[in-house]
């Protein structure tokens, strides 16, 4: 495999793999098309403060000019925040964007691709992608779920965002043999709200148990990753019944607007910040953050064994 004239892993980060120092990697979508210029930026320090302040090493990925980079400058970062020209890059487009020398925000999909192209076994995301609804006619499901499937990542999240079946991913992971995790819970979470109704597959006290887990999973050979379901904070969650209605409305709007494919999610994240008068935005970051703390104690934990 020839990655050199692909991939660009900084120093800082490429120092820490090669000497078995925890990394945490970080997307970029949520920069470019999550949030407005410039509290993006200042939450994207803040991010990667977090990760340092746990004793890991942030590694937030982005495609730029053609090179996918793992680990990007404060230059970097800017570009991504400010989002001009900045396309929404899954599996399918890393070759085309990489070919054409084109600059792009990395999903959940592609950077567990960098991540694990890099050495990266963690990853802190706010809430995964998967089947949504009326998927049984629409076979509209998230390549997250075939990337959790085969690429050795832990990903770290809010579990799958509430617009989404999620009943339906949960079914769709335990096909794929992808272990489901409860940090510390027995309920999978729904992103804005700390349970869903569904239960995961173990319920994981502290990060040096997820961090056992994952490495007898590689330690055996088996592939893919695993999913570590971590509640938003008491204080941030909002309330299931009113996040569901507003959903309910927003799908209603895109719907009636024909909004569909990889266009739908940033859709309806847009109206429900706007149905939540701001409120959903705020606890998005409250709990990317405390994914991140998490994501960065596994790390260490994981670095350990």
């Amino acid at each position: 495999m020839n990655l050199k004239q692909y991939l660009d892993i900084a120093p800082e980060v490429k120092a820490a793999v090669d000497a078995g120092k925890p990394v945490v990697a970080l997307e970029s979508t949520i920069l470019s098309h999550g949030m407005p210029y410039p509290e993006n930026l200042t939450f994207a320090a803040e991010i990667e403060r977090i990760i340092r302040a746990a004793g890991a090493v942030p590694a937030t990925m982005a495609i730029i000019d053609g090179r996918m980079k793992v680990g990007l400058s404060a230059g970097e970062l800017e570009l991504m925040c400010r989002g001009e020209g900045v396309t929404k890059v899954s599996r399918r487009d890393l070759p085309i964007l990489l070919a054409q020398g084109g600059t792009g925000a990395t999903t959940v999909a592609s950077t567990m691709i960098l991540a694990s192209l890099a050495g990266i076994r963690v990853f802190a995301t706010g809430g995964i992608g998967g089947v949504h609804r009326g998927a049984e006619t629409s076979m509209d499901i998230s390549a997250d779920l075939q990337e959790l499937a085969h690429t050795p990542v832990a990903v770290v999240c809010a579990g799958a965002k509430m617009i989404l079946d999620i009943g339906l991913t949960l079914e769709y992971l335990e096909t794929m043999g992808v272990p489901v995790l409860g940090f510390n819970t027995n309920d999978f979470p729904a992103f804005y709200c700390r349970k869903s109704g569904f239960g995961v597959d173990y319920n994981a006290p502290t990060a040096l148990d997820v961090a056992k887990v994952a490495k007898t999973k590689w330690d055996l050979g088996l592939a893919g990753g695993m999913l570590i379901g971590n509640p938003v904070p008491e204080e941030y969650a909002m309330d299931f019944n009113e996040m569901s209605a507003i959903i309910d409305k927003a799908l209603a709007s895109a719907a009636g607007a024909g909004v569909r494919g990889k266009n739908i999610t940033p859709y309806l994240l847009a109206h429900i910040v706007e149905y939540t008068g701001g409120r959903s935005l705020a606890t998005n970051i409250q709990l990317a953050y405390s994914n991140a703390r998490v994501a960065a104690a596994i790390a260490v934990e994981l670095a350990k064994l």
